[in-house]
């Protein structure tokens, strides 16, 4: 079977199924396998984490290239669970129907486990703004990126899983990330390494995302896709991470919203860079169109990669 066509029904089963949670996911197993290695290489503090991420990313793409070579089953399996994008639509629709029915006890608490800023006293503008900056950030997170890596490996070497292998590579310098790259006090050392990596890898395709996906989805949409661009170009880097303001200022511009401004984590209040003009206030429905937009952005992102890997495959 042709790569892209492997790709695609890898993104379909995503679209369909979402992640497969009564079977044995991929990331839950890198998840296990940091948390064991960290045990022993905590100590080491930054050698420790160079190590760790070395080990855990090396491991992923060497062993998913090896099983992946065997059945094209087994390939197509693994580009599924790599996708994310059906989970992070119900997350954002999960919210979106509690809000909707004016639970906000309940909303703060679905909140909670989709961010590590304080829930407790938020009202409803705050949750529909935390939910759409978590969406537009995981637009990358859990789409482009993916879609970014195994589209390389397939150019470099379409006969061989070598697009799946850095796949699966990419979600595990992400796994790592989410679970030591903190700036804490327990991870500032041992998790400076993961955190730079995954900066690193989300460059390109961040600025895909936010300079091409979304504003052209956008204009498909009816959403203003010339804000989109002219926010993304002004506030692109008005985060601490040099990737996140990239898909958000790009939502923020299309939509007309502000995100940023002053957030409680911990116990602590923050005021962060603003994101955008504040043309309208947050409404409920603004979840819904952000999950518009990340579609169009996955679906154009999917399409463009069908088309170069074809274009490869003739040549």
């Amino acid at each position: 079977m042709r790569v892209e066509n492997i790709i695609l029904i890898g993104f379909i089963l995503d679209l369909v199924f979402g992640d497969p949670r009564s079977l044995l996911h991929p990331v839950v197993v890198i998840g296990r396998v940091i948390t064991f290695l960290e045990k022993i290489l905590y100590k080491y503090k930054k050698i420790g984490g160079i190590i760790l991420n070395l080990i855990v990313v090396g491991l992923t793409i060497g062993l998913t290239y090896l099983i992946s070579g065997y059945l094209e089953i087994i390939e197509i399996y693994l580009i599924y669970t790599i996708f994310a994008t059906r989970s992070l639509a119900l997350e954002g629709v999960k919210v979106f129907n509690i809000l909707k029915k004016k639970d906000m006890q309940l909303a703060r608490k679905e909140l909670s486990y989709l961010v590590s800023r304080d829930t407790n006293y938020m009202q409803e503008k705050d949750i529909v703004r935390s939910v759409m900056e978590t969406i537009s950030e995981n637009t990358v997170d859990g789409i482009i990126s993916p879609l970014f890596f195994i589209a390389v490996g397939y150019l470099i070497a379409p006969s061989t899983p070598l697009g799946v292998a850095l796949g699966m590579g990419y979600k595990a310098v992400n796994t790592l990330d989410s679970m030591v790259g903190y700036k804490n006090e327990k991870y500032k050392d041992f998790g400076w390494f993961s955190a730079r990596v995954d900066d690193w890898a989300n460059i390109i395709p961040a600025r895909l995302t936010g300079g091409i996906l979304i504003p052209v989805s956008a204009f498909f949409l009816g959403y203003d896709f010339k804000n989109s661009w002219k926010v993304f170009f002004r506030d692109r880097y008005n985060h601490a991470s040099p990737n996140s303001a990239q898909s958000e200022s790009a939502v923020a511009g299309a939509l007309g919203v502000q995100f940023g401004g002053t957030t409680s984590y911990f116990g602590r209040m923050a005021e962060k860079p603003t994101i955008g003009d504040k043309i309208k206030e947050f409404e409920l429905s603004d979840i819904k169109k952000n999950i518009k937009l990340m579609y169009g952005s996955a679906f154009l992102g999917m399409g463009l990669t069908y088309m170069i890997l074809m274009l490869r495959s003739m040549n």
